[in-house]
């Protein structure tokens, strides 16, 4: 059932002209929290959820009629149908990395404003895809890059940014190492029959040919690079991105990345880096390190500079000395975008037609290092980059693995 958005009268002091109506698309364990996020922004109104999997289809539409006490939420198992509905403002990505390309750009071309899920895309191409067509098309776009809508995160790129370390030399970057099991797998290598509930083909889309198994689907799927890329590039739009945006990164990039990983031996199934540690060259002189599995690089962002160190996570924020957590920013200086809540933010930005706090662009420069630091692990070699053009210099095998090659029929 299709329930225009003039047909949805006043609700919670909200005027529907002054609603944005959405469509979910990825209702599994991080489009449910899209659900619940947007349920407590007033102005948000679910309309459509999505999913290949019918189990996850029908709990999605429980939630969402539960909260709005109907039954009007419609269904799709096509993300096409959903972005062709024209009585939706925007839509929210939360499938696998290897969806976010096709997904990303088809709902730009849609005209459909877009809160879309770290990595940007699986590919650096495909995010450059995504980034050139939301510009085209005068999309809004909101990274799930969510760290930056917290205080801690905003009060320590503030101090950076405004010189309190004075110059800084180095970046230290830790993320999980991994990958681990979200279910109790004794074989990884057997394969069995998809449950009739799940069209297995469609949520392979454009990634390769390959048969069921529970290790490699919902909520694994990331170990794989046919799909995602492992605890690097889940996390590098998070911590990675918190350590650009303290350094004003947002419009570069390093200019070399080279590393070295550790990788599965006995699995068909997850070949991602389970411990890993990649070091990347930014102007100025500054290095930055981004580890996994590697003690001496704590989790969380770490600006070190001539006149110490702030440290931040989502536990909480220290600094060396501590009297820098005291100083505050005075008048005329660097005031990052401050938002008390990353959804509702995406939906005052729809609204006022103003730039997110996160958007494509930035989400491609964030997970550049990470893409670069994949392929230089795999490759065994570094990887020299062009911050400027965005491209890798002097080495076209490297280059190649900047995209993929998309199963029939999809493409950008």
């Amino acid at each position: 059932m299709i329930v225009k958005a003039q047909t949805l009268g006043r609700a919670g002091g909200i005027a529907p002209s002054d609603r944005v109506t959405m469509g979910v698309i990825g209702v599994g364990g991080m489009g449910t929290g899209h659900l619940n996020n947007f349920f407590k922004v007033p102005a948000a109104r679910v309309l459509a959820v999505c999913d290949v999997d019918d189990e996850h289809l029908s709990d999605a539409k429980k939630r969402v009629d539960k909260q709005y006490a109907n039954t009007d939420c419609a269904t799709y198992h096509a993300f096409e149908e959903v972005i062709a509905r024209r009585d939706l403002d925007a839509v929210t990505i939360a499938v696998p990395d290897n969806w976010h390309g096709v997904v990303g750009v088809l709902a730009a071309r849609a005209k459909k404003d877009i809160y879309g899920e770290k990595p940007l895309a699986q590919t650096f191409r495909e995010g450059l895809a995504i980034v050139k067509e939301v510009a085209k098309h005068k999309v809004i776009w909101q990274t799930g890059s969510w760290q930056r809508s917290r205080a801690q995160f905003h009060q320590a790129c503030e101090l950076v940014r405004n010189g309190r370390l004075g110059k800084i030399h180095r970046v230290e970057v830790g993320l999980p190492s991994g990958p681990f099991d979200y279910g109790k797998f004794v074989d990884r290598t057997a394969f069995i029959e998809p449950p009739p509930t799940l069209n297995w083909d469609r949520w392979l889309g454009p990634g390769p040919e390959a048969k069921y198994s529970p290790a490699r689907s919902h909520f694994n799927w990331r170990w794989s690079l046919d799909y995602g890329g492992g605890q690097l590039m889940d996390w590098v739009g998070h911590h990675v991105d918190i350590a650009h945006w303290g350094m004003g990164w947002d419009e570069t990039g390093p200019y070399h990345v080279e590393g070295t990983g550790e990788y599965p031996e006995r699995t068909k199934l997850w070949n991602s880096a389970t411990r890993y540690r990649l070091t990347a060259k930014y102007s100025g002189g500054v290095t930055m390190v981004i580890a996994g599995g590697h003690d001496d690089i704590r989790a969380g962002t770490r600006w070190i500079g001539e006149r110490g160190w702030i440290w931040v996570d989502r536990r909480g924020i220290e600094a060396g000395p501590a009297s820098l957590l005291e100083e505050t920013v005075k008048d005329g200086e660097i005031r990052l975008t401050k938002s008390p809540d990353h959804y509702a933010q995406f939906i005052e930005c729809v609204k006022s037609r103003k730039e997110t706090l996160t958007p494509a662009r930035v989400a491609l420069r964030s997970a550049t290092p990470g893409w670069l630091g994949q392929i230089a692990m795999l490759t065994g070699r570094r990887v020299n980059w062009d911050p400027d053009k965005q491209e890798i210099l002097y080495d076209p095998a490297a280059s190649e693995l900047l995209g993929r090659e998309m199963r029939a029929p999809y493409k950008l």
